[in-house]
């Protein structure tokens, strides 16, 4: 843009794109601007026209001044602009448009010789922020011709005068409504439906009761302008470009951005002042939780199971030692400490399961424990203490989502389904269930069985259908969520990653060893975009879910890690229990600059352990 402004506004007439006067757009009155929006602030000033002469504080309109032959010369020559740059230059005059800046973006139009929407286009968007309801309907014949689906205008036809009719509704204009109502919308025989819905209105006894029935905020510049963002989607981009495309398209990149880095795990905020635009967006690989915070010692054997609470106040570990440990975590350090040993288990600890609301925790023992344990998690109290035979072996334990109900199961051909004392409710013969998962409909439940499969069974009535088969046997497995994905980890395989609506596999992770041992994987991170396994190989491996590779390998353990365990709620924390004894707590590097805090220091493609 020329320094000196409109000045210079004859120099447009040469550029290649369109200038306003080749547009049909002319110079008006009454504070519309060159660009045909209307202007916010006209102070009583003229605004520079289009056609290349502008009009000056205080003076007339000066004609512009014949350029010299040289002058024509030497501005043939300008560049053409191409397609983008056009686009560009209208995007940033439709953004400077939304903060008010209009006399720049008619500069910026007659400099460029761009135009920033159609002549015809501008004239509908005026009559509608004005409530010009029957100009705008006839701007509709003339938006015709440009559209690609004729057939639009009459749902923009419908859209107008449903705001024209609750206008007159506010205003009290009953009859005027009802004729618009009758004699406009019906006849256009479209949405019928909606039509019956606001004949209702007319009951409404003032403008607040309508407002609240119709979800609607009233005749004036903030409906009129949801109005014309409706509208809007149904030109095309030449003739009116989409509402706010600028910001749409920013948001777009930084959510990309965010998309794909590698160790991004935090709430995803849509607010563009959370970001700069000035710097792509890197999280360091320091913030995640790849580092040893805290080493749990208080097991005197082979840790088996790590789990947190619903919650995430807690941390429940089970042991071959026959104690199962309760954990606090420290709301603002992220710290663990015992707070409560429940002992008893004779055969060890192999599998946990909190109930929905954190009150109960369940433990069941290795291949050969008949008992389930339930625990008042609040008082330490023993609540139910469960065998249906001593042939048992209950290894596996879900709860229903309503919290009053569990299922139990092993692999000696048991599959209960049990209330908080332990009364058998229902039971499934024949089934040799090696893990056990129920969905959030209370219906449906997921069991890996011997036959390496994982199969789902109706208990209401009494029907079961295949939904994943492996090659290999399913060790574990766990569910997201929203119960769409499963998480296997498949014996000599590693770990697998199934839909369960579409019943396919999508993916498999690579890394990890996994033989005949049973490791525990989780999903994990803000959103559950990471997925986290144990290995026997003593590492824990993380991977972004999208990706094959690791993106991390956590080492530290010196025997097998059988589980981990993602905080749900702090995504930075993870735990990890391990033959070795112990159970680590991972969390982000100890100490960060305030650079680095920000996520701008590291490459998030950095794979140092």
């Amino acid at each position: 843009m020329q320094s000196n402004g409109a000045g210079q506004g004859q120099e447009s007439t040469d550029l290649s794109c369109l200038n306003s006067a080749q547009n049909g757009e002319s110079s008006t009155a009454g504070g519309t601007h060159s660009n045909g929006l209307l202007s916010s602030t006209d102070n009583g000033n003229g605004v520079g026209t289009s056609n290349g002469s502008a009009t000056g504080p205080g003076s007339g309109t000066s004609a512009a001044p014949t350029a010299s032959g040289s002058e024509v010369g030497s501005l043939k020559k300008k560049k053409r602009l191409s397609q983008a740059e056009e686009d560009v230059i209208r995007l940033i005059g439709q953004h400077l448009h939304g903060l008010g800046l209009n006399q720049t973006v008619d500069l910026l139009m007659q400099e460029s010789g761009c135009r920033l929407e159609h002549s015809s286009a501008t004239k509908f968007r005026n009559h509608v922020m004005e409530g010009e309801w029957d100009k705008a309907e006839n701007d509709l014949n003339e938006l015709r011709a440009l559209m690609h689906s004729p057939n639009a205008i009459v749902r923009m036809k419908f859209l107008l005068l449903q705001q024209k009719y609750l206008e007159y509704l506010e205003d009290g204009k009953v009859l005027e409504a009802l004729q618009v109502l009758r004699g406009e919308l019906t006849p256009l025989k479209y949405n019928t439906d909606r039509i019956h819905v606001l004949s209702g209105y007319l009951m409404c006894s003032h403008a607040e009761d309508l407002k609240a029935k119709a979800e609607w905020e009233g005749k004036g510049t903030a409906s009129r302008c949801r109005l014309l963002d409706k509208l809007q989607t149904y030109l095309p981009p030449s003739v009116m470009l989409p509402p706010r495309r600028m910001q749409t398209l920013l948001r777009q990149a930084v959510e990309l951005q965010r998309d794909r880095c590698l160790y991004h795990n935090t709430k995803l905020d849509s607010s563009l002042d959370s970001v700069s635009l000035l710097l792509d967006h890197v999280c360091s690989r320091k913030q995640f939780p790849c580092y040893t915070q805290q080493i749990l010692t208080e097991h005197c054997n082979e840790v088996w199971f790590c789990k947190f609470s619903n919650d995430g106040t807690k941390l429940a570990t089970g042991s071959k030692d026959t104690t199962v440990i309760i954990w606090q975590v420290d709301p603002e350090t992220h710290q663990l400490k015992l707070l409560r040993t429940l002992e008893g288990h004779a055969y060890g600890v192999s599998y946990l399961a909190w109930s929905p609301d954190d009150m109960y925790l369940i433990a069941c023992g290795p291949d050969d424990c008949s008992e389930l344990w339930l625990w008042n998690v609040q008082t330490g109290e023993l609540r139910t203490k469960m065998s249906q035979s001593h042939e048992d072996s209950l290894t596996s334990v879900a709860w229903n989502p309503d919290g009053k109900r569990f299922v139990t199961g092993g692999q000696r051909g048991q599959f209960y389904q049990c209330d908080l004392d332990g009364n058998l409710l229902d039971s499934w013969e024949g089934v040799r269930v090696q893990c056990l998962w129920c969905l959030g409909d209370g219906r449906a439940v997921l069991a890996s069985d011997t036959h390496q499969r994982i199969r789902g069974y109706n208990f209401e009535d009494l029907t079961d259908r295949n939904i994943v088969q492996e090659d290999h046997p399913i060790m574990s497995f766990t569910v997201s969520k929203n119960g769409r994905l499963a998480l296997l980890n498949v014996a000599t395989q590693g770990v697998h990653l199934w839909d369960l609506q579409d019943r396919v596999l999508v993916r498999k992770y690579q890394g990890v060893t996994q033989g005949f041992y049973t490791i525990h994987s989780c999903f994990g991170g803000h959103n559950e975009d990471f997925i986290a396994s144990g290995s026997e190989d003593h590492k824990v491996y993380i991977w972004h879910r999208r990706g094959e590779l690791p993106i991390a390998e956590l080492t530290g353990h010196t025997r097998t890690v059988n589980c981990v365990s993602w905080n749900p709620v702090i995504p930075g924390l993870l735990a990890s229990a391990s033959d070795d004894g112990t159970v680590r707590v991972w969390g982000p590097a100890p100490f960060l600059d305030s650079q680095e805090a920000d996520g701008l220091n590291e490459n998030c493609s950095n794979m140092d352990s």
